[in-house]
């Protein structure tokens, strides 16, 4: 008798980690987004959150998950009472099956939390990298780790999804969508999808946006989004976007939450000088210059309050 092997079918593969991350957040928190190619999870430990999902809005509790396809805009707001604990897990996989977590959004079951508790303990014994830190953008492998850490992190990631799949399978998606896209575009008049064009833009502000991606978002020609913009704005239509990520940055700068390296990368310049050349083409000042410039305003103010209560 000859034996003869099977081969297995393996319906949800992943390739590779991106990140691993469980955070702590402030009450207040808020994350203004990002997209990126590749999938990634929320899944919420405590709390409540805000999750906007390109153009759907999704109110999340404690034991909610939603995942994100590639190339999919995301942000996040903490909102209620609670300062929220909010796993985030970035991964790259082609497997077909993995359509089925598009626009996904559910409540997790015992097992299946503690799945995610399992990667984030191995993760923990795997990587050099701290898990609590936001800004971390890739995870550093340990050499003290336990044999077969990786490889757990990996098997478990795969067997959460595969449960997912199959307990989940007659989940309708959550009925809270504030805003999408369809409805947005049903029965608009002009004036209602200029308005729809510049919440996009702002939505995609930390993006190389193109006046393509809007045309095909929209439906409408490239003459029509510039008679629009010129109509309304008395600009270009990338003019625009950019002026609003000037706007954004400025923001940025005044809360002082990220230098300006860090701010470049986040609104997607190709660098820092290149930032810096679009920032004064549009105040007249560099970066640095206008940091200083609210610096001394704020001190000054605050002198002034102090001298009008002594």
């Amino acid at each position: 008798m000859a034996y003869v092997s099977t081969t297995l079918k393996r319906e949800i593969e992943i390739h590779e980690i991106i990140t691993v991350h469980y955070f702590e957040y402030m009450k207040n928190f808020e994350f203004k987004g990002e997209s990126h190619d590749f999938w990634e999870f929320l899944y919420v430990d405590k709390g409540t959150v805000l999750v906007q999902a390109d153009y759907r809005q999704y109110q999340l509790e404690a034991g909610d998950i939603i995942f994100h396809k590639p190339n999919e805009f995301h942000s996040i707001k903490s909102i209620g009472d609670k300062a929220p604990n909010l796993v985030a897990i970035s991964f790259i996989s082609s497997s077909p099956a993995m359509e089925f977590f598009m626009e996904r959004v559910t409540s997790l079951s015992s097992s299946e939390k503690l799945l995610i508790a399992q990667i984030i303990a191995e993760a923990r014994m795997a990587f050099t990298t701290p898990l609590h830190i936001p800004s971390v953008e890739q995870v550093m492998l340990s050499e003290q780790s336990l044999f077969g850490s990786q490889q757990l992190i990996l098997l478990y990631l795969e067997l959460f999804l595969i449960q997912v799949r199959r307990n989940h399978l007659a989940d309708q998606k959550k009925k809270d969508e504030i805003l999408t896209l369809s409805t947005l575009k049903e029965g608009s008049t002009k004036s209602d999808i200029f308005e729809q064009i510049i919440q996009y833009m702002e939505l995609h502000i930390c993006e190389q946006l193109k006046i393509p991606d809007i045309c095909k978002a929209f439906s409408v020609s490239h003459s029509t989004l510039h008679s629009l913009f010129r109509k309304n704005k008395n600009c270009g239509v990338i003019e625009y976007f950019n002026n609003l990520k000037i706007e954004r940055s400025k923001e940025i700068i005044r809360d002082g939450n990220m230098n300006l390296t860090e701010i470049a990368h986040f609104l997607s310049y190709n660098s820092l000088q290149h930032f810096s050349k679009q920032f004064k083409k549009a105040t007249g000042m560099s970066p640095m210059k206008y940091a200083s410039s609210v610096k001394g305003i704020s001190q000054a103010l605050n002198k002034g309050c102090q001298s009008t209560h002594k």
